[in-house]
Parts: C-alpha cells; structure tokens; sequence
C-alpha cells in the first residue's frame, strides 16, 4: 500500500501548454515566478527553479519542432519542473555531440544547482525532470542524467 502526499493548498501543482515560440522561455519563467510566489518557502530556491525552467523550456525551442508541456509540483521538501516535448531524442551533455557543436552545458548547469535530472520516455517524445530540494542538506542531490524506461 503505498501513500499519496497532496502538495500543500496553497501551492497547488501548475501545468501550462507552451506553443512553439521564441516567447515561450518568457513565458514559462514568469509563470514560475508567479507560482513560486505562492509558496514562502519555495523562495529560498526561487531563481534557481526559473533557471532550470527557462533553460529545458529553451531546449525545446533548440532541438524540437513542436510545442512543450510545462508541469511545476511541489511535495513541499522538493520542487519538480517537468518539460515535456516531442522530441525522443534524451539530452546530450557537453563533450557527447560532435566536435564544433554549441551547447550541451544546460543540462550540466542543472545538475551542478543540486538537481536531480531524470529522461522518460513517452509515446511521441519525452519528459525531462529536474528536482530541486528546498533545503540545500535535504533533497535529491547531485545525480547525473538517468533514463526511465517503461516496463
């Protein structure tokens, strides 16, 4: 048997649709602010979470052709941005791709805030996890880059 937490009332979980636009980065940090203003407790980590969502959120403007799924939940110790997208190619970290390609060091800035980075793969496309731990000497910890795989 296993026990569902609600995140806390007065931050409830947020999910926005974000249409393919080189505004959507914009928009998706400025929702974040807004619901992390929600949440006294989240402000202590406030401008690292609009980092990671404005970087995954322009990953997608970089290497999709389609729209993206915002989702910010909290449990109340951890803040997790979800990005979905339509691309089923997982991210590549700095030093995979080929030699002269830009980019590749989002993903590794994001680990080095203390997010937890997590790749599932969905019909279509796939989600990218980033969680953040509202206390520093609490929470997910420096973790590569892992992939679920449905079984």
């Amino acid at each position: 048997m296993s026990t569902i937490t609600a995140p806390p009332a007065h931050c409830p979980p947020r999910c926005v649709a974000l249409a393919r636009s080189r505004h959507a980065p914009a928009v998706a940090r400025k929702v974040t602010a807004r619901w992390l203003a929600t949440d006294d407790t989240a402000s202590t980590i406030a401008a690292d979470v609009v980092l990671v969502v404005s970087e995954l959120v322009t990953n997608t403007l970089r290497h999709t052709r389609g729209p993206c799924l915002l989702t910010l939940t909290t449990d109340g110790s951890v803040v997790e941005v979800a990005v979905t997208d339509t691309s089923e190619e997982p991210p590549r970290l700095h030093g995979t791709g080929c030699p002269g390609e830009r980019g590749g060091y989002g993903i590794a800035m994001i680990v080095e805030l203390g997010a937890r980075v997590t790749v599932e793969p969905i019909p279509h496309g796939k989600t990218v996890h980033a969680a953040l731990a509202l206390r520093p000497d609490v929470g997910p910890g420096r973790e590569a880059v892992t992939a679920h795989r449905p079984e």
